[in-house]
């Protein structure tokens, strides 16, 4: 909220004010008071006379306005405003399961209801937050180690956008992914959730907008958004750099 500018008392703003304006109103009450070359009250009135009434009436009624503004500035409008239209989450989470059916979402798909700037992430109990904002669930822990930095994973994945409509899937491929960890390859948010997986295991990864993709033409994502992944891991191959002659290339396996 900007500041306001401190307001005059009204003795600094009557002394900002010309010296016959303040001879004249201080007249009217038999005051001489910070006035000098004073006239009688009738010599005031006799001046006054001279013009129209309609200029004496305009005269005063700007005078009037001068000082309600300068003494009494106006306030700011925002904690008037702030509360006008109530926030009805239960109308808004309605409407997102009426467009997720309609994007074939998958069972349990998390709602984000949207309010300005802020978003709402609704989902089951069974999801867990992470204090880097990132969100998930199990649907299969797996056995094994997890992944390390220079390690390969495969692994397949389903990504959708917050409406629950799909926007990529390895599936659909024909083949799945590999990665090595740690290349910083990767969504910010879709290496912290796959880090702590394990072969065999199926994920739901919740990717908020600061560990989220890039944004712009050149990518799928035209705003910052959540987005969602479901990841099943499929291995995690040791790599090791092999060099022969000149060339030299890294094998995992």
């Amino acid at each position: 909220m900007l500041p306001l500018l401190s307001s005059p008392s009204s003795s600094s703003l009557m002394q900002s004010f010309p010296l016959k304006f303040l001879c004249t109103v201080q007249g009217q009450g038999h005051s001489t008071h910070g006035c000098t070359n004073q006239k009688p009250k009738d010599s005031i009135v006799q001046d006054n006379s001279i013009l129209h009434p309609e200029k004496v009436l305009r005269r005063k009624l700007a005078l009037s306005v001068l000082v309600s503004t300068c003494v009494f500035p106006t306030l700011s409008s925002h904690a008037k405003t702030k509360n006008m239209n109530p926030y009805n989450e239960k109308r808004v989470l309605q409407q997102n399961r009426n467009i997720q059916k309609q994007n074939n979402a998958p069972d349990d798909f998390p709602n984000f209801i949207r309010e300005g700037f802020e978003v709402k992430v609704v989902a089951p109990d069974n999801y867990i937050t992470r204090d880097s904002g990132l969100i998930y669930r199990d649907f299969e822990v797996g056995e094994g180690d997890c992944p390390k930095d220079g390690q390969q994973v495969t692994f397949h994945y389903v990504g959708y956008n917050e409406s629950g409509r799909r926007i990529d899937s390895t599936y659909l491929q024909g083949s799945p992914a590999k990665i090595r960890m740690g290349n910083k390859a990767l969504v910010p948010g879709f290496e912290e959730g796959i880090r702590d997986m394990r072969a065999g295991g199926k994920r739901r990864i919740i990717i908020p907008p600061d560990l989220g993709p890039p944004v712009g033409p050149s990518t799928f994502f035209s705003s910052k958004q959540f987005e969602v992944f479901d990841v099943e891991l499929l291995s995690i191959q040791n790599c090791e750099r092999r060099t022969i002659g000149f060339y030299s290339d890294v094998v995992c396996n």
